[in-house]
């Protein structure tokens, strides 16, 4: 009987890698928004962001807090969760504007770097 378990290490990376598909996501969706808004239609969707934002705070909030058990740092936690609140809060900034995606971009980078924390406090 094979045992599968996925490690905090694993969690935080994936955390980190899918930090860099949000941002690419931020970047893509604006220049569509700006070049073709009927293709930038789909991807500005709020479903896209709120089950992207669900996915961010389950992984984040696993990684990070397993992260204070492992190694008893709360930094690294408490840098991506100040970067989840803003991508959360970001959500409620709507599309007025470029000020919901600088929140989230400035949410996802903190987010990335609390990962990177986290990992590098394990070492």
């Amino acid at each position: 009987m094979t045992n599968f378990s996925i490690s905090t290490r694993q969690f935080d990376r994936f955390g980190m890698g899918l930090s860099g598909l949000c941002l690419v996501h931020c970047v893509a969706t604006t220049v569509l928004f700006a070049t073709l808004a009927s293709a930038g239609g789909l991807l500005g969707s709020p479903l896209i962001h709120e089950v992207g934002l669900f996915i961010a705070m389950v992984i984040g909030a696993y990684a990070l807090v397993d992260g204070i058990f492992e190694h008893g740092y709360m930094m690294p936690s408490g840098v991506g969760g100040f970067g989840l609140g803003m991508m959360a809060g970001a959500t409620e900034l709507g599309h007025n504007g470029g000020s919901a995606i600088v929140a989230t971009m400035v949410g996802v980078g903190l987010l990335a770097l609390g990962h990177r924390l986290n990992e590098l406090a394990r070492d």
